[in-house]
């Protein structure tokens, strides 16, 4: 018991080092969700950023008195570091409702999108998938994903009259050949301008 308690010792001082920046991120969050509001106080960006740039210039003094270990002393900086250079778009999102704070709603919709692939396919790589439908699988999901779920998005696709279908099927095609000449520019630029030079030659004669 001795020994194994003697092997965790060598571990304490690390393990507070670690606790302590844990808390770095725990008290940011904290500070920035607004939780620290009672009542009916309403969270504005003057009062998150009063109480963030407090916290920072708290932490900005310890790293100035160098107390810390050497490790823990460059990862405070480095914190710092990355909390300067984001602290002109950190605090924006207060003021206008409907805002959201985190991009964690639109990180779970994309995963959504991609595991519905998924199960469909077995394929783990959607980037055809994507470039063969556009933004419909988007919107599919999203109406999937409301009060009324599939059976609504079924009984709201019943509906649509065939004219109604051919004018949105003709308007997304041709977004989604924008797209495509994109992707096309970006990834496989050598084909896309062989392809472009011999189309142009072609009309020219």
């Amino acid at each position: 018991m001795k020994e194994l308690i003697g092997r965790r010792e060598q571990w304490r001082e690390e393990l507070e080092s670690v606790r302590r920046m844990h808390g770095w991120v725990v008290e940011a969050e904290a500070i920035l969700s607004g939780s620290w509001a009672e009542g009916e106080e309403k969270v504005t960006n003057a009062g998150v950023a009063l109480r963030f740039d407090a916290w920072v210039a708290k932490l900005k003094e310890e790293a100035r008195m160098q107390k810390l270990g050497e490790s823990e002393q460059r990862c405070l900086c480095h914190f710092l570091h990355v909390t300067d250079n984001l602290r002109p778009q950190l605090i924006e999102c207060y003021d206008v409702e409907g805002l959201p704070r985190t991009n964690n709603d639109m990180e779970g919709f994309i995963r959504a999108i991609k595991t519905r692939y998924r199960r469909v396919s077995g394929r783990k790589n959607w980037n055809r998938y994507l470039l063969r439908y556009g933004r419909r699988v988007a919107y599919y999901e999203a109406q999937v994903r409301s009060a009324e779920g599939e059976a609504g998005v079924n009984g709201a696709v019943g509906k649509v009259t065939p004219k109604q279908w051919r004018g949105g099927r003709a308007e997304q095609r041709g977004r989604q050949e924008e797209q495509l000449k994109q992707y096309r520019f970006r990834h496989k630029r050598a084909k896309f301008l062989q392809r472009l030079e011999a189309r142009w030659a072609e009309a020219a004669s």
